[in-house]
């Protein structure tokens, strides 16, 4: 999975459609990416939807947050008016739904659980379920800021590649990693440096860079020895690396 160079949409192609929805994720593949990236939270009645914030606010015509709304009524919201007029009435996906169109194509998936504010008790068992039922889980890696989740998933199934998520530099990253029982990296572009990439790099670490939208990151970070990174805009990166 980490052998070459590639290219994952972030919540999608979510610099040109609205963000986690099945538009954006079909728009990614268009493009060309080599994975899709997304995020999962559970609804009340524990059904694993496909959503960044805690809250619908932002991304939907909808208040709240997602842990309280029964999925038959988080479904009803618009997921696609707040980013243009001309995707009125995009629904938030279930990942059910993404994974059985998922599994029609060759992508890669990264699945980030939202679950570092809100621990979700079953949502690490609901996906590991679905993936296990669309059989994609040689395929998928799950991500998470809250690494007790991925220590947990890590012990549980060693069918699904794990990832750590930092913002910042990290004593020793790679120690940290073992003690975990991930197997890669994904961290913020910025505090990327040569230590970080030479260590990894010696020891077989993937490291995966977000959030990276211009060319010339694209070509540092690919010059650097990164595996992958993450795009809001993956025709533009897929023409430019």
């Amino acid at each position: 999975m980490a052998s070459s160079f590639h290219i994952y949409g972030h919540r999608g192609s979510s610099g040109t459609h609205p963000e986690n929805t099945l538009l954006s994720f079909q728009a990614a593949h268009k493009a060309g990416a080599h994975g899709i990236e997304l995020d999962v939270q559970l609804t009340k009645d524990l059904i694993p939807v496909v959503i960044h914030d805690e809250r619908v606010d932002r991304t939907t015509n909808g208040v709240g947050l997602v842990k309280d709304f029964l999925y038959k009524d988080l479904v009803r919201l618009d997921a696609g008016q707040t980013f243009s007029s001309r995707f009125q009435g995009t629904s938030i996906p279930s990942l059910k739904s993404v994974l059985e169109w998922l599994a029609s194509t060759s992508l890669v998936l990264n699945i980030e659980l939202k679950n570092a504010i809100f621990p979700y008790e079953h949502l690490e068992s609901r996906v590991l379920d679905l993936l296990t039922h669309y059989q994609l889980c040689d395929r998928t890696i799950i991500s998470s800021f809250n690494h007790y989740s991925i220590q947990r998933l890590a012990q549980r199934s060693s069918k699904v590649e794990t990832a750590i998520l930092l913002m910042e530099k990290l004593v020793e990253p790679w120690d940290y990693l073992r003690h975990v029982g991930a197997s890669s990296i994904h961290i913020e572009r910025e505090v990327i440096d040569d230590h970080l990439m030479t260590n990894t790099q010696k020891r077989g670490i993937p490291v995966r860079a977000f959030t990276v939208n211009e060319p010339h990151h694209i070509h540092a970070l690919k010059t650097a020895g990164c595996s992958a990174i993450f795009t809001d805009f993956p025709s533009v990166a897929i023409r430019s690396k």
